[in-house]
């Protein structure tokens, strides 16, 4: 989702800067506001008792985050993390919901990124359940791929290992073995420590 910076400012948004590894909001935390990014990434991610973390999305400058417990007044279902130093503009939930009614094309495009989250939730689970590794990956780089509409030729991904298995619930160590299987097999390229597919 994104909003136009100006339409923003114009309705009282204010920008916050975050290091890299600070909150920005917890799990169970009221959600009270809409976060777009305007420099850096940031990630959603949940973290088990063991303090291993699962990341739901990475989201760069541009791109929103964490706004769907904002209709229907539930708590974050995860936290969200600075992944880098970033600039995050920060509008209340109650002046989303004005700027809304008096833009209703915006709501048209909520609507539309909330079927996007909902399809890609579904076909992460599909193959997150996978008890292969292979499989997997697989799925999350085809998804990957289809997001950036290249069908054809590789793409670079631009995902660490650590990050590729927090994505899929997986040891870094399994990735890496993985990935040159599969390289092995013609389904991705390795070039200078860089990942395509």
């Amino acid at each position: 989702m994104h909003i136009d910076i100006n339409l923003l400012i114009t309705y009282g948004a204010v920008a916050r800067k975050y290091r890299k590894n600070e909150f920005i909001f917890y799990e169970a935390e009221a959600c009270r506001f809409y976060h777009q990014v305007l420099e850096g990434k940031v990630k959603m991610c949940c973290y088990n008792d063991e303090g291993r973390v699962f990341i739901q999305g990475l989201f760069g400058p541009g791109e929103s985050f964490g706004e769907p417990p904002l209709f229907i007044k539930e708590p974050y279902p995860a936290c969200a993390q600075a992944e880098s130093d970033c600039i995050i503009y920060k509008l209340s939930k109650d002046t989303l919901f004005k700027l809304m009614e008096e833009y209703p094309e915006l709501q048209m495009t909520f609507i539309t990124n909330f079927a996007k989250k909902i399809y890609e939730k579904a076909y992460t689970n599909k193959t997150i359940i996978s008890p292969h590794p292979d499989v997997r990956i697989t799925g999350f780089l085809t998804r990957f791929k289809k997001d950036k509409k290249n069908t054809s030729g590789r793409v670079l991904i631009p995902y660490t290992r650590q990050q590729l298995a927090d994505f899929l619930g997986l040891r870094v160590e399994t990735v890496i073995r993985t990935l040159i299987k599969m390289e092995e097999e013609n389904i991705v390229e390795i070039r200078k420590h860089k990942l395509y597919y």
